[in-house]
């Protein structure tokens, strides 16, 4: 399991959240000031560079890069605020535009994606 430390960066937790786990395959867990994620398999692990990876594609996608760094330090990963700037809040990132599988916790953005994933859980 790896923690993600989000205190400077919460407005975008939840997304962030959902945006990692979607991109590497893993599930969620949502706390006061950071998410854990865990592997769908307890025989897997998950990879940490892959984690951070993902995170700075993230912060590249919302043009926030250049403000934070990613690190990585015994399975907790910390956003830090370079330039002393703190996401408090981000209007224009919902959640309600993500798919969540009721069988799984499997999550995506897409619903097209969403629908064949959940066409799985019904085959024979």
């Amino acid at each position: 399991m790896i923690t993600i430390n989000c205190r400077e960066v919460e407005g975008i937790k939840s997304a962030l959240a959902v945006y990692v786990s979607d991109q590497i395959g893993a599930i969620p867990v949502l706390k006061s000031h950071e998410f854990m994620l865990a592997p769908i398999d307890d025989q897997e692990k998950i990879d940490e560079g892959s984690v951070v990876k993902s995170i700075k594609n993230f912060l590249n996608s919302i043009g926030e890069e250049e403000n934070f760094s990613v690190i990585n330090t015994n399975n907790m990963i910390s956003i830090v605020s370079i330039n002393g700037k703190v996401l408090e809040s981000a209007n224009n990132l919902s959640t309600d535009q993500f798919f969540s599988c009721t069988h799984c916790g499997y999550i995506t953005r897409y619903e097209t994606v969403y629908k064949n994933h959940e066409k799985i859980h019904y085959l024979v």
